[in-house]
C-alpha cells in the first residue's frame, strides 16, 4: 500500500515536535504511535499495542540489543573515568605539557584531531573525542554545543571518507550487490575508493569544523551558547599529572573494535561485524578498567561497582532515545518514505541534476529517519539503477548516496551519532541539534552546488 504524502508528514511531524516541545522522546512516541495509526488502518487501539510490541519485538534483532547496551556500558566508562580520576590526571598532564593544548583552538584541536584518527566506527569516534577533550573545553571556555558540533562532525563524514571500518563493509556489500545483479559493471573495490572524492559533503563538514576552531565562526544559535565551568574533583587537591589513566582505557576499547570487526569477519574486517564488535569492546575496556583501577587500588570493588551502575544510569535516557529512533526507522520504512520522494522527484529531469537529485532524496531520507547505514540500504540501489540509466558517473552516484545519507543523518535529532555526541559532550539534546543545523545547512548548500558541477564536469 502506498502512502503518498504521509510518508513525508509523519517523519516532519515528528521533528517539528521535538525542536518544538524539547522532548525527544515524547515526539519519537508521538510520531510512533501516528504512524503505527496510518499502518494500521486509522485503529488508535492497534496503534497503541503496535507501538509498544514494537519496542520489545527490536530486542529480537542481536545488533540493535548489542547497540542499547553499548551505550549503557559507555556510560559506566565515562563515569569511572571520572570517578577514579584519570580525567583529573589528563588535564592537568594537557596543562603542564603544552601550552598550546591548553587554549581554546588547543581544546578543540585536540577534539577534531582525536575524531580524525578514530575512523573505526562513528560511535566511538563521537565518544572518544568528546571524553577526551570535555575536560580541556570546559576549563578554556569552549561551550559544550560547540564541542557537541566537532564530536558530531568528525564522527560520520571522517568513517565514510576512511572506509577501512563497518562503513566501508556495508557500503561495499551494497556495491557488490548491484554489481551481481548486473546493475552497473566494475570492481566494487576500485568503485568505492573512487567516489571518496566526490564525498562533497564529507569534506567541506571537516573544513568547516576547521573554519569554526580557527576563525572562531560562530552562526545562528552557537552565538549564544556559553561554556560549562571546569571544576575539579573535589578530593584530588594533588592530582598526579598523567594521561595513561584516561588514555590506555580508551586504547584498549580502540583497539578491539577492528579486532572484533577481524574476528567476525573470520578474518575479512569487511565482513565483519561492526555491532558485535564495539558490543565486545566495551566488555573488555570494562574488564581492563577494573584490574586497571582496583588491583592498582585507584578504586575499591565496591566503588568501581558504584560507578559502573551509575554510569548506567547516567545512559537510560539515552538509551530510551535510541530505541524509539531505531523504532521510528523501521516505522517510516513501512510508510515508503524513500521510494515516495523518489519517485515524485526523479520525473522528467536533465541527467546534470540527477547527483544532486539522489544527495537530497537520501539527505531527506537520513533526516526523517535518523540512520545513514539506513539510507545508504534504501537509497544505492535506487541511486545506481537511475544512474546506470541514464548513462552517469557511477562513483558519483556512488558519493551522492553516501553524501546525503551523512547530510541527513548529520542534521536529524533523531539519529544515532546526533545523541551520543551530545551524550560525550554532555550537552542537552536539542541544543546540539538547534546549534548544529545552521552549519550542516551549509555544508548542504555547498555540496549540492558541487554535485552540479561534477555532473557537469563529467558529462
Amino acid at each position: 500500500m502506498e502512502y503518498g504524502i504521509l510518508s513525508i508528514a509523519i517523519p516532519l511531524l515528528t521533528i517539528a515536535l521535538a525542536i518544538i516541545t524539547k522532548d525527544v522522546i515524547v515526539s519519537l512516541m508521538g510520531g510512533i504511535f501516528v504512524g503505527f495509526f496510518v499502518l494500521n488502518g486509522y485503529d488508535p487501539f492497534a496503534a497503541f499495542i503496535a507501538l509498544f510490541d514494537g519496542v520489545i519485538n527490536l530486542f529480537s534483532e542481536g545488533w540493535i540489543a548489542k547497540t542499547i547496551f553499548f551505550i549503557l556500558m559507555v556510560g559506566s566508562i565515562i563515569r569511572l573515568l571520572t570517578l577514579s580520576g584519570a580525567v583529573d590526571s589528563f588535564v592537568a598532564y594537557l596543562s603542564q605539557k603544552s601550552k598550546k593544548i591548553d587554549s581554546p583552538t588547543g581544546a578543540m584541536m585536540l577534539a577534531y584531531t582525536v575524531g580524525v584518527l578514530i575512523f573505526i566506527e562513528s560511535s566511538i569516534t563521537a565518544l572518544v573525542a568528546g571524553t577526551v577533550a570535555k575536560p580541556l573545553c570546559d576549563k578554556n571556555g569552549v561551550s559544550r554545543e560547540k564541542l557537541a558540533y566537532i564530536c558530531d562532525s568528525t564522527s560520520a563524514p571522517i568513517c565514510s571518507l576512511i572506509p577501512l571500518n563497518g562503513w566501508g563493509a556495508l557500503l561495499l556489500g551494497l556495491i557488490v550487490s548491484a554489481v551481481d545483479a548486473q546493475v552497473i559493471a566494475g570492481d566494487p573495490v576500485s568503485l568505492l575508493i573512487s567516489s571518496i572524492p566526490y564525498n562533497f559533503y564529507g569534506l567541506f563538514t571537516l573544513a568547516i569544523v576547521l573554519g569554526v576552531i580557527f576563525l572562531n565562526i560562530n552562526i545562528g544559535p552557537m552565538k549564544d551558547t556559553h561554556p560549562v565551568p571546569y571544576v575539579a574533583s573535589k578530593d584530588r587537591s594533588h592530582v598526579k599529572a598523567t594521561p595513561y589513566p584516561m588514555l590506555l582505557p580508551i586504547l584498549v576499547m580502540v583497539l578491539m573494535v577492528p579486532l572484533g570487526l577481524v574476528l567476525t569477519g573470520k578474518g575479512d574486517m569487511f565482513k565483519g561485524s561492526g555491532s558485535t564488535s564495539v558490543y565486545y569492546a566495551v566488555i573488555v575496556t570494562l574488564i581492563f578498567m577494573y584490574l586497571y583501577f582496583v588491583l592498582g587500588k585507584t578504586l575499591s570493588h565496591k566503588s568501581y561497582f558504584k560507578g559502573l551502575f551509575e554510569g548506567i544510569s547516567d545512559m537510560i535516557p539515552v538509551g530510551f532515545i535510541m530505541v524509539f529512533a531505531l523504532l521510528i526507522g523501521k516505522v517510516i520504512g513501512e510508510l515508503g518514505t524513500a521510494q515516495y520522494l523518489a519517485h515524485i522527484l526523479s520525473g522528467n529531469i536533465s541527467p546534470l541534476f540527477i547527483p544532486v537529485l539522489i544527495f537530497l532524496v537520501a539527505g531527506i531520507t537520513a533526516f526523517s529517519t535518523g540512520t545513514s547505514w539506513g539510507t545508504f540500504s534504501i537509497m544505492m540501489p535506487i541511486g545506481l539503477a537511475l544512474g546506470a540509466t541514464m548513462g552517469l558517473d557511477i562513483p558519483l552516484i556512488i558519493a551522492a548516496v553516501i553524501s546525503g545519507g551523512i547530510f541527513g543523518d548529520h542534521a536529524s535529532p533523531i539519529s544515532d551519532t546526533t545523541i551520543i555526541s551530545s551524550m560525550a559532550a554532555d550537552c542537552d539534546h536539542i541544543n546540539h541539534v538547534r546549534t548544529q543545523l545552521p552549519y550542516a545547512m551549509l555544508g548542504g548548500v555547498l555540496a549540492s552546488i558541487s554535485f552540479i558541477a561534477a555532473a557537469w564536469i563529467s558529462s
